[in-house]
């Protein structure tokens, strides 16, 4: 592809040779002959300062912020903003080929989007899916390193989605794809929005900044779908401009469709779907959040025109999410063990309630919280647990290059002066065993933070570690 078409529609600051490029990359490892190299700084690494190295290496040319005296460079203002389009332009602009559906977001991205998808599909829709569990492309799956991946990945899912013949892309969108510009370009369909709590502050640094980088997806859409409950869900679209506004509400009676009448029973909700009609919403996911998962889903797909009708038959038809509130098989034991992803005060907070409002027993949670990321959760996630819980084992999540007894005195902080009983068992298989061993009737068991993920990341590296592996295994040795 000839350089001037990769370049297509940017200000680009010098003249320059349209000389033919093979690939695009902003990662130097994978810098190959013909390659056109995009030197992007980051926190820790600046492309910059190998981009000599990289026209050594066979770099046909190099985009760059500034002037460097090297041979066939390309001067752009910013080079991390220009990486999107540039993507975009070497597979063909694919998104332009797709319907884009955003979802961002603090907690319930993922499950919307599954239910979104679920309902198109359910109508006839060819629909790809992007998400932090897994990207799919109809009925195929691939795997998903990133819940938003960088623009050369995302490039190319769009055109791989394009040549199978979908019509939709449903994708999560998060806050550091937007505030790094991955989706930079893109202009979407209809973009939701869930919910807004904190998460992610070792990155954003400031709530602001968090709450500023969500935003940026709605300044790209043409229907915005927002939560009135939460307080920030009017917020975000302040002052922009859209071709139709939809706002979903459970506690909101002014908002254009309403769960009323919401009833929470162990094999998932039911509420009335009220907006221009009523309809009765069955939707077999369990927990509190699940009218808001669906609701959302309900909202943006009939605004994307599916009737209601449609819509109400295919959220009750839906499965569930692969460590969402998934129910564990347990031997046939008088207990329930459930896995979910909860890993933010707010989503633990989620996830207890909604297990309260349907055990018959104890609820019992295990949870740790993450290293190398925003310390200020620890204390409020223990105490979360603490008050909500009924017994409570305090354990390793993903410690990264943090020593995971110290993340643990860090959660055990904001426990202090709660009477409800604990256990802190560091090693996280051996504290799955203690929650199982010690189960009573009736219980519920929850194993929050780790979700869908297949493995866990210690100081010494990263190991194969699957929770529905270690309790069938755990529970072989009972039997």
């Amino acid at each position: 592809m000839k350089l001037s078409e990769i370049l297509k529609g940017l200000d680009i600051k010098n003249a320059y040779q349209d000389i033919d490029v093979l690939d695009v990359t902003q990662d130097s490892r994978l810098v190959k002959e013909g390659s056109l190299f995009v030197c992007v700084k980051g926190a820790v690494f600046d492309g910059h300062s190998v981009a000599a190295e990289m026209l050594e290496k066979g770099a046909a040319a190099i985009v760059v912020e500034h002037d460097l005296g090297l041979p066939n460079q390309i001067l752009v203002e910013h080079s991390r903003a220009v990486f999107s389009p540039i993507c975009a332009n070497f597979f063909g602009n694919p998104a332009d080929k797709l319907k884009l559906i955003g979802l961002t977001g603090t907690n319930g991205k993922t499950t919307t989007t599954f239910l979104i998808k679920q309902i198109l599909e359910a109508v006839g829709k060819k629909v790809g899916l992007i998400g932090t569990v897994q990207n799919m492309i109809g009925d195929k799956i691939y795997p998903a390193k990133f819940t938003t991946p960088d623009p050369y990945e995302l490039q190319k899912l769009f055109a791989m989605m394009v040549e199978d013949g979908c019509e939709y892309c449903v994708m999560e969108v998060s806050s550091q794809a937007l505030a790094q510009g991955r989706v930079n370009g893109l202009r979407f369909a209809l973009s939701a929005f869930t919910n807004l709590t904190q998460d992610h502050l070792d990155y954003h640094k400031t709530w602001e900044n968090y709450f500023e980088s969500k935003r940026i997806l709605f300044e790209n859409s043409d229907i915005a779908v927002t939560n009135a409950d939460d307080e920030n869900g009017l917020k975000i679209i302040d002052g922009l401009e859209f071709d139709k506004v939809i706002t979903y509400a459970v506690n909101t009676n002014s908002a254009s469709y309403i769960a009323k009448n919401v009833s929470f029973k162990p094999n998932g909700v039911e509420y009335e779907l009220v907006g221009d009609n009523i309809g009765r919403c069955i939707c077999p996911i369990p927990g509190r959040f699940s009218v808001y998962n669906s609701l959302c889903a309900a909202s943006c797909a009939l605004a994307l025109g599916i009737s209601f009708k449609e819509v109400l038959h295919a959220i009750g038809k839906t499965k569930g999410v692969k460590g969402r509130i998934e129910v564990v098989p347990n031997g046939g034991h008088d207990y329930t063990i459930i896995i979910d992803y909860a890993h933010s005060p707010d989503g633990l907070e989620n996830i207890i309630s909604s297990l309260r409002e349907i055990a018959k027993g104890r609820v019992v949670t295990l949870f740790g919280c993450g290293g190398d990321r925003d310390k200020s959760k620890r204390p409020k996630m223990g105490k979360i647990a603490a008050e909500l819980s009924d017994f409570c084992i305090v354990t390793s999540d993903n410690p990264r290059s943090e020593n995971p007894s110290e993340i643990i005195k860090d959660i055990l902080v904001g426990m202090q002066g709660i009477t409800t009983p604990y256990e802190v068992v560091e090693n996280r298989k051996d504290a799955i065993a203690y929650a199982i061993k010690n189960a009573q009737k009736d219980d519920i068991i929850l194993l929050a933070g780790k979700g869908h993920e297949t493995y866990q990341i210690l100081p010494t590296g990263t190991i194969h570690f699957d929770e529905r592996e270690a309790v069938a295994e755990i529970l072989s040795t009972m039997d």
